[in-house]
């Protein structure tokens, strides 16, 4: 099979029916051997009702329902699981993602040889500069500086294109599908590009990602993304190391005082208590959270080596 594309969806009923066939022509037109993959990730509206549908009359089309919602990351990591296609194209069911950009990310994976290829919807609707513009600009500048990908200009557009060996080696999870790219790089896909794609207006609905939190969030995940991918596997390497600094600076603090209080005393200068000092309360404090990042390490080290179960989801029906 040339092609899986992958739609998660929340409550998009309304314009299942279009993009799908607009799918169709599309791959069609191309000769592409194709299937549509339809994650319904706990839609409240008729949208597993549609994807049914669409699968009793169309055989190139599969589908997947969530017994609740898990958000987009989750949706991505179940499409990717089932996907059969030698090149896997995710997409937005909202219909701001256009088909028409499939035979070209199709081709830049199949014959340019990337990787990976991610959208950049150089020409979207820009909104309002103080909840949207801005916060967007910044955080694709710290996602580039963070992750070392300095030719993606929009970590966030839902429209890539994969090898198929890409999202089979990946793990998706939590809220990480805005930095694919970067979990594609850390599992040694480099060869990654961007391509120029079409921005519709929204059809159908309103958007599900509206607000400051979003960029927050996003913010949070990479920071997260960042240690997990330099500290994942060793964390003793990181709290150990700030942990045993810390109890050592604290431990000759404390000799320090104490040195300084038995030569005081053998010369007879008269001197206070040394727990009158707030030096050594502070240098006692270093020693006890030294001892307690040491531990952390410890712990996360144990954690990281038996965790289980990060991606176990409900489904509750597959078509």
């Amino acid at each position: 099979m040339n092609l899986s594309v992958i739609i998660p969806l929340f409550n998009e009923e309304e314009s299942l029916p279009e993009l799908h066939a607009w799918i169709a022509r599309v791959c069609n037109e191309n000769k592409l051997s194709y299937e549509v993959i339809f994650v319904n990730d706990g839609s409240t509206d008729h949208s597993w009702d549609v994807i049914e549908q669409l699968a009793a009359n169309n055989p190139e089309v599969r589908g997947i329902k969530f017994r609740r919602n898990y958000g987009k990351s989750p949706a991505l990591f179940c499409g990717f699981d089932q996907a059969e296609g030698d090149v896997v194209i995710t997409m937005d069911a909202d219909l701001q993602d256009s088909p028409d950009e499939i035979p070209g990310l199709y081709r830049m994976i199949k014959e340019e040889g990337y990787d990976l290829v991610s959208g950049y919807k150089m020409n979207r609707s820009k909104g309002d500069p103080l909840s949207k513009t801005i916060p967007t600009k910044l955080f694709n500048a710290t996602a580039r500086k963070v992750s070392g990908i300095h030719n993606l200009h929009d970590f966030n557009c839902g429209l890539k294109a994969y090898r198929k060996e890409v999202v089979k080696n990946i793990e998706v999870y939590g809220e990480m599908h805005r930095y694919i790219p970067y979990l594609a790089k850390n599992a040694g896909f480099t060869k990654i590009g961007e391509k120029l794609v079409h921005h519709q207006a929204r059809k159908y609905g309103t958007s599900k990602f509206m607000g400051w939190n979003r960029f927050v969030n996003g913010y949070l995940d990479l920071m997260t993304l960042w240690f997990l991918s330099a500290f994942g596997r060793k964390p003793m390497h990181v709290f150990g190391f700030l942990g045993s600094l810390m109890f050592f600076i604290g431990f000759v603090a404390v000799v320090l005082l104490g040195a300084d209080k038995l030569y005081c005393l053998s010369a007879g200068i008269p001197q206070r208590l040394i727990t009158d000092s707030p030096y050594f309360f502070i240098s006692l404090t270093m020693m006890i959270i030294g001892t307690q990042l040491f531990l952390a390490g410890f712990l996360g080290d144990l954690i990281s080596r038996t965790s289980q179960g990060r991606n176990d989801y409900l489904i509750e029906k597959t078509v």
